[in-house]
């Protein structure tokens, strides 16, 4: 990945393969990649539990940043996603690589910011949501959080190489990639959590460092794969120089993007403080039901973040038809793993909380939780769809407006309101609520977003469209 493409690459399949066929064929990879990331982060917290509550509660307590985190890393894969797509669709090779190596840019100095906090601010951001209540949540959290932000070049890295891929169609090595880091991760949890195999007993540090070394080799996997087998962009820093229109694209859709991502941080951070009035354990719950639901989620976003190059390419490529059906397939699918997620909430509440080894007072809290709480899946993973199609077309503000809506706007206050009125069960009930009203309004935007969209495309000569 270190030449100047020489040649226009072969069609790709974004513009060419049935919709259907291209939408399982790209999305299939990276949703069976995302449900082992969710599998990991489950198995992490299952390790975490068994050395006790309170090491699950400080995890728990960590989402919030953590979650910025990825967010940053992901939001700002979007925004390259989006204008990387669509440039290959145009057959812009030259900007489509101009792009890329942009995007590293923006990578490593967003490392530098996390490096920093890893130092900064761990120990206040626990302190603003427990206070001096409990000091052995306090360190665990400290020494887990730390570890994981400090170390965060193996994260950021790792999603920059994947969402080359994913621009370019190649999501079956994305695949590899967050399998290989996935695997790494799952066998290094025990033996650094719990000292095996002459390993030191490192506790909730072991399941951070696990994770670190797991990202690390997940990076190192994409990189390899796209220095191999990705022909279409190539990084060349030999006489670069900063193109502030290029990064300025990339944040116009990332900015927004990594805003609405970090909703769950403000999500996470206000039904903590809201939970942790009833009790510590309440939160553990909620930590071991965040955990749970990334497996419906993150099968939705596998799904969806085919969407969004799919889109991009084929809004440059000025295929409004196929742009129309991989939308309407992409929601009823994910409607349809909403709907699987909710039933296996409601059937198996008892076997999935009894994973974490609760308490009685858990045992008892989670199970009403887990089966309350699924019934939103099917109204999420349609918002959600809607986000990312919004997101191809490059209308960031609107698909923040939609996150904000469902995770904050409407959540928090509800949940506020309702936890008053109704108890912890009250809280349960607002992430429903906020769902079902969230998903009327982004079912009319998407419409009219999708109309003016391509109606105008329409209207456009080819030539325009791919100067444009």
């Amino acid at each position: 990945m270190n030449q100047e493409n020489t040649s226009a690459p072969a069609e790709n399949k974004m513009g060419t393969m049935p919709i259907g066929k291209l939408l399982f064929n790209m999305s299939l990879p990276m949703m069976i990649s995302m449900l082992v990331q969710a599998l990991y982060n489950i198995v992490d917290s299952i390790f975490v539990a068994k050395l006790s509550e309170n090491a699950l509660t400080a995890v728990s307590l960590a989402f919030p940043l953590q979650t910025l985190l990825i967010a940053v890393g992901t939001g700002t894969g979007v925004g390259m996603n989006a204008l990387l797509s669509k440039s290959l669709g145009e057959k812009n090779f030259k900007k489509a690589n101009a792009t890329a190596s942009n995007a590293a840019v923006l990578y490593f100095f967003s490392y530098l910011v996390f490096f920093i906090l890893g130092f900064t601010i761990v120990r206040p951001f626990y302190a603003s949501q427990i206070g001096n209540a409990d000091q052995e949540i306090m360190k665990l959290g400290i020494e887990y959080l730390s570890t994981v932000m400090i170390f965060s070049f193996g994260l950021l890295a790792q999603v920059f190489f994947e969402r080359l891929l994913t621009s370019t169609g190649r999501t079956i090595f994305s695949m590899t990639s967050q399998l290989t880091g996935a695997i790494t991760n799952i066998i290094l949890d025990p033996i650094l959590i719990f000292g095996l195999l002459g390993a030191p007993k490192m506790g909730v540090t072991g399941a951070a460092v696990a994770t670190v070394i797991g990202q690390c080799v997940a990076a190192l996997v994409a990189g390899f794969c796209n220095h191999r087998y990705n022909h279409d962009v190539k990084l060349k820093f030999h006489g670069f120089r900063l193109d502030f229109h290029i990064i300025g694209t990339i944040y116009a859709v990332g900015i927004p993007t990594i805003i609405m991502q970090s909703m769950s941080s403000v999500m996470c951070f206000g039904i903590n403080k809201l939970l942790l009035d009833f009790s510590t354990t309440s939160t553990a719950v909620f930590g071991a039901y965040f955990k749970l639901q990334t497996f419906v989620y993150m099968a939705v976003f596998g799904l969806n973040n085919a969407l969004i190059p799919i889109v991009a390419f084929n809004i440059g490529a000025k295929h409004a038809e196929r742009i129309k059906k991989v939308i309407r397939l992409s929601g009823a699918y994910s409607a349809l793993i909403g709907l699987v997620g909710l039933i296996i909430m409601e059937m198996l509440p008892i076997q999935l909380i009894s994973a974490f080894a609760p308490s009685e007072e858990m045992f008892l809290l989670g199970v009403t939780a887990l089966r309350i709480l699924g019934l939103s899946f099917v109204f999420g993973g349609i918002s959600v769809m809607t986000c990312y199609a919004l997101q191809g077309f490059s209308r960031g503000i609107a698909s923040l407006l939609i996150s904000a809506l469902r995770q904050v706007i409407i959540l928090l206050p509800l949940a506020s309101i309702m936890g008053k009125m109704m108890g912890i069960n009250g809280i349960w009930w607002s992430f429903l609520i906020s769902e079902t009203v969230t998903v009327v309004f982004a079912i009319i935007y998407l419409g009219i977003a999708e109309k003016k969209e391509l109606s105008f495309l329409a209207s456009m000569p080819l030539e325009q469209s791919i100067a444009e």
